[in-house]
């Protein structure tokens, strides 16, 4: 083990000397959680609408008022008609069309019911999802109100129950809770993976690799000693990265710290050894870069951080049995919104394990140590 704390000491040395790294390792992981759980934001404000109201009744303008009056939507002027509404859309000026027809106050005294339309741009098919749901529930509150001034009462035709959701572990609907956690499992990822991958094939690159083969340090030291110090700086990173999702987005640790760091610190094994194997069969940083790249895409995009795994068709919920990200995601918003145990992660915990000795076996037994 002497000559493994030596190693690490040199490794410390190389990395705290070059100028370089310092601020990919320490400052760039810390700006991107700042920046980029704002970027994500699953909220949806400032809806772009314009209103076709061939109505022009009270109860229509009441309808658009309380549009303008939700901080959810900004209607910037009413459209006459069907044909510049469609064309506003077109030409991405507006993100939703509002069609309230002839009538639409009559039809409400008469029948009790009427009908509007909403043409939604559905590029973003989540974006308009989520419109959708805004609109439905103002224009439902709008009607019930409506009716009651009418009539009285609500008609019994109406829906019988009236559902108030709860959301568990998150009362709020905060989505920093959701995706500081996230965010923070893919840059620890980032860290471990990158770094490590790049650590090695830069002694290629520099010369140094020869010097260190023909020395009479045994294959394991060596790499212990190329992985341990990443392995140590992800770490720590995992716990500065906790304070400030705490200290600035107040986001909940409901769990146990030491179970969430335990099962990082196996996680981690497994992201080294990935960075290992791509820095023994890559030449060249730039290389061992392209590889890293194509593996974290795949891994993020299918890590459930964005779209729930069960959404995904079932081919992809396969491949997310091989993705290690997703375990992690998946444990560290277990962890800290929900304060599970050992006993909820255990799964989770042996399946990381396992891929943390197949991925270092394959690394270890694919590097050579050449004279």
């Amino acid at each position: 083990m002497r000559t493994v704390l030596i190693l690490l000491r040199k490794e410390f040395l190389q990395i705290f000397r070059n100028k370089g790294m310092l601020p990919i390792i320490f400052i760039a992981p810390l700006a991107q959680l700042l920046i980029l759980v704002h970027a994500a934001d699953f909220e949806v404000r400032n809806v772009r609408l314009l209103v076709s109201d061939m109505d022009g009744s009270a109860t229509s303008r009441a309808l658009i008022a309380h549009f303008s009056a939700s901080d959810r939507f900004h209607v910037s002027s009413t459209y006459g008609g069907f044909q510049a509404g469609m064309a506003a859309i077109d030409q991405g000026r507006t993100d939703a069309l509002l069609r309230i027809p002839v009538n639409f106050e009559d039809d409400l005294r008469r029948k009790a019911h009427a009908e509007v339309m909403l043409d939604l741009n559905g590029v973003d098919g989540q974006f308009a999802s989520i419109v959708a749901l805004y609109a439905g529930t103002i224009i439902a509150n709008e009607q019930v109100a409506v009716l009651q001034r009418m009539h009285g009462s609500v008609p019994t035709t109406g829906p019988p129950v009236k559902v108030i959701p709860r959301f568990w572990y998150n009362l709020q609907m905060n989505y920093m809770n959701l995706m500081v956690p996230g965010l923070l499992a893919v840059l620890i990822t980032l860290m471990g993976m990158f770094l490590s991958s790049m650590n090695i094939v830069r002694e290629k690159e520099i010369g140094t690799i020869e010097q260190l083969n023909v020395t009479p340090i045994r294959k394991w030291q060596f790499i212990l000693g190329k992985l341990l110090p990443f392995w140590f700086i992800s770490l720590f990173m995992l716990a500065v990265g906790l304070a400030i999702g705490k200290l600035a987005f107040d986001i909940p640790l409901l769990g146990s710290l030491p179970l969430l760091f335990a099962f990082a610190a196996v996680y981690l094994w497994v992201m080294l050894g990935l960075g290992l194997f791509i820095s023994t069969v890559s030449d060249t940083q730039q290389q061992s870069m392209f590889l890293s790249w194509f593996f974290l895409v795949i891994f993020v995009l299918l890590s459930g951080l964005f779209t729930p795994i069960d959404n995904m068709p079932r081919w992809a919920q396969m491949i997310t049995w091989f993705n290690p990200v997703s375990y992690f995601v998946e444990v560290i918003r277990m962890v800290l919104l929900k304060g599970s145990g050992f006993a909820q992660i255990a799964k989770e915990f042996g399946v990381i394990a396992l891929f943390a000795v197949v991925i270092n076996g394959i690394a270890v037994l694919n590097y050579r140590k050449q004279a």
